[in-house]
């Protein structure tokens, strides 16, 4: 995690403390049930919360265990062993070291993704409330980077809302898939625990059990996981991309907000860059990095090895850590976006008329002449304007073939750019709702 692109509250939750806190609570519950089922002394329960509830674990402590023993968990329960006494001999009692690392980690990735859903709906309100502000705002619309047809800035934003209301049912979704718990002992089989200790710990700790682990919870789950932040990131770079053309000096349609005192240059004093849009393309980049190996940890020799944990442990933080930085750096980036209607019809007006080429063609089809004759009619008048040779509007006028099937009132109607925009309020039924 690079402090530069972390937020508190999301860093909080891979710290040494939190990790060590939830491998307690995950060993206390299990000590409950097993107490409840008469393995151990219910009083043994008793003490270890009573001891160990409040407590904050020593972290370098449990390092210089661990540089003695060469295993986290065992360094862990010896230190806890430290703080509860005799009892402590009751606690991970059947279980091993991978029903506390998995169910942990499946508690941090569910409490990530809440922090995750809480920064899309901060995205979603920011692209909701500028999309209806912009919703009849006309913009030329680009395919290949080229002037098409008109569109509104609000479609734009409109379009990007859907998207991120696609990557909140996705991160819902990957949320539930990855919250299960797994306290099946060595090789899954529950030889040295009974069931009924993970459901009670699924339940406390705010999982369902894993339907069959081999020792370790599939990782299936884990790369779904992933692979949806991967995804969410993308959609970042989409909507930063945008940002940051439409940004372009010769296009300057949008910009990002400009503080004041805020420099954009070492070396020239004139410059205002969108930095914000190009960082959060190198961010979705990292993000993105981490779904390959989340993929190949899918992969373990029988019933565990653990090629995956130490791709998890960097991958778990910084993935989670920096989409959760990104997504409320959009939010902000979108509420303060600056908007140029002014330039946007200048862009419009640039072609000459030539974005309305489409529906001359389809009024000459309606007047008889055939789709190939259309396109050569219209295109042969296109060129011209294209090069800089006057005007659309007005060459078709003069051009006798056109007039042939079109009069001049006809050809003007052509031109009427709230035609393109008629069934903008439809697009927004369709994405909004009717609100």
């Amino acid at each position: 995690m690079i402090p530069r692109y972390t937020r508190p509250e999301m860093a909080s939750i891979w710290e040494p403390q939190t990790r060590f806190k939830i491998w307690f609570e995950i060993e206390a519950h299990a000590a409950d049930a097993l107490a409840e089922l008469g393995t151990i002394p219910k009083q043994a329960a008793r003490t270890v919360w009573d001891k160990a509830k409040n407590v904050t674990f020593d972290v370098a402590r449990i390092d210089e265990i661990e540089r003695e023993t060469k295993h986290d968990v065992i360094a862990f329960l010896t230190h806890l062993a430290e703080i509860v006494g005799p009892e402590a001999r009751f606690v991970h009692q059947g279980m091993t070291s991978s029903d506390v690392l998995d169910t942990c980690l499946n508690v941090q990735l569910t409490r990530a993704a809440d922090l995750l859903l809480a920064d899309l709906d901060k995205v979603l309100a920011a692209l909701k409330k500028r999309a209806f502000e912009h919703k009849m705002t006309p913009t030329i619309g680009r395919s290949h980077g080229i002037h098409a047809e008109p569109v509104t800035f609000g479609l734009k934003l409109a379009f990007a809302y859907a998207e991120f209301s696609r990557a909140k049912e996705r991160l819902i979704a990957a949320r539930k898939e990855v919250a299960t718990c797994a306290i099946s002992g060595a090789v899954g089989t529950f030889a040295q625990i009974d069931p009924r200790v993970e459901a009670h710990v699924a339940k406390a700790m705010g999982l369902v059990p894993e339907p069959i682990s081999t020792q370790v919870i599939p990782r299936d789950r884990h790369a779904m996981y992933f692979a949806t932040l991967g995804v969410i990131a993308s959609s970042v770079e989409r909507l930063a991309v945008e940002i940051r053309h439409l940004q372009r000096t010769e296009v300057l349609e949008a910009e990002e907000f400009f503080s004041e005192g805020q420099k954009g240059s070492s070396a020239m004093p004139h410059k205002r860059n969108p930095v914000l849009s190009e960082n959060l393309t190198g961010l979705s980049r990292m993000v993105r990095a981490y779904v390959t190996p989340a993929l190949e940890n899918v992969v373990l020799w029988h019933e565990r090895d653990i090629s995956h944990s130490s791709a998890e442990r960097m991958m778990g933080p910084d993935a989670t850590v920096t989409l959760d930085f990104a997504l409320v750096r959009l939010a902000g980036l979108i509420d303060k976006l600056l908007v140029y209607p002014a330039n946007m019809q200048k862009n419009l007006d640039r072609l000459g008329g030539l974005v309305h080429s489409q529906r001359v063609l389809l009024a000459l089809t309606q007047k008889g002449a055939s789709r190939e004759d259309s396109y050569k009619l219209v295109q042969r008048n296109a060129m011209p304007v294209w090069r800089g040779e006057g005007d659309f509007l007005q060459l078709l006028k003069k051009d006798a073939e056109v007039k042939k099937y079109l009069t001049d009132a006809e050809i003007e109607e052509q031109f009427d750019l709230g035609y393109h925009l008629k069934h903008v309020d439809t697009i927004f039924k369709r994405v909004f709702g009717e609100s």
